[in-house]
């Protein structure tokens, strides 16, 4: 056997050539089994939720949840209208969007593309820190120290306002829109890049019409996350948005608009409210269900926007 010779690759063996195409279609079969029993498992909740929704919608009517504004389900005359809470859960959700996805963006392109090295190595740890603190320490810090600060600003007689909500929500998605919207501008091909500066275009275009465009489907996907963290909290809405039953709407100029300095109270902080204490199995506690199930397919139709757009706006 020459040194030539020697080189070449060995032919594979039969018997580890089969070992290794069955270990492959093991994997196969295994991932395809996690990802399908997810998809099981969410079918299995929209279930229930419909099981335990069926009686109040029979005798309520989804109409009257969609679009009635009194809820009073323990009162002598209830009212099972979920409207003035639908509407506030998008309300501090997109006000909160409003707020985070400009800033967050912002932070994500300054520390991908400008911050010096020692300073990226400095925020993005910070940012990240942000995600671990719970929701009822954000909104202890809300209660005790934004709320206090915004009514006294605003000349207010308490600031547990959706006003308050949404500046704490915007403060709790943007790690969500930071890390997933710096991924997705470092995943942006150089040479996309060094073409723009080929073309004589400075660091400040480039990044505007080359780098966020190219990265705007991963972008588009961390505001959609951070959106949907901001309409499924919680804690920190039951502690700083006042939990008013009112529909949050005041006129200027005669014109109806949502009203920021109202207390509001949004579907998750009902169900959490009162589904401690709701008899069991009465037409109260059946209606929380159709409210879970309204917040359920809400954020089902948020994803599959999502999905469509990152389709529609994915590099090729």
């Amino acid at each position: 056997m020459n040194e030539r010779t020697a080189l070449l690759p060995k032919p594979p063996v039969p018997g580890a050539t089969r070992r290794t195409h069955l270990k492959d279609r093991l994997i196969e079969r295994g991932l395809l089994g996690v990802a399908s029993l997810t998809i099981v498992f969410l079918f299995l909740i929209l279930l229930f939720l419909i099981q335990r929704s069926l009686p109040a919608i029979q005798e309520v009517g989804l109409r009257e949840f969609l679009t009635g504004t009194r809820w009073m389900p323990s009162s002598r005359n209830p009212g099972y209208g979920a409207f003035a809470m639908i509407f506030s859960s998008v309300m501090v959700a997109a006000g909160a969007l409003v707020l985070s996805a400009p800033w967050g963006v912002g932070v994500a392109v300054f520390v991908s593309e400008l911050a010096p090295k020692a300073l990226k190595e400095v925020l993005k740890p910070t940012v990240e820190t942000l995600a671990i603190f719970p929701s009822v320490v954000i909104g202890f810090v809300g209660l005790v120290v934004v709320a206090p600060r915004l009514a006294s600003l605003l000349g207010l007689s308490h600031g547990l306002t959706a006003l308050t909500g949404i500046i704490m929500l915007s403060i709790m998605a943007l790690p969500t829109i930071i890390s997933i919207s710096e991924d997705a501008i470092n995943s942006v091909p150089r040479e996309y890049k060094e073409a723009a500066y080929a073309l004589g275009a400075t660091k400040t275009e480039t990044i505007l019409r080359v780098t966020l465009p190219a990265a705007r489907s991963g972008i588009s996907a961390a505001i959609m996350l951070g959106f949907g963290r901001a309409i499924g909290e919680t804690m920190t809405l039951l502690m700083v948005a006042g939990n008013a039953l009112s529909l949050p709407i005041t006129h200027v100029f005669g014109i109806p608009v949502p009203n920021l300095l109202a207390s509001v109270r949004t579907l998750t902080a009902t169900i959490a409210i009162e589904g401690l204490d709701v008899p069991w199995r009465s037409l109260h506690f059946h209606s929380l269900f159709v409210l879970g199930g309204i917040l359920f397919t809400f954020t089902f139709v948020v994803n599959l926007i999502a999905d469509i757009v990152l389709h529609k706006w994915e590099v090729k």
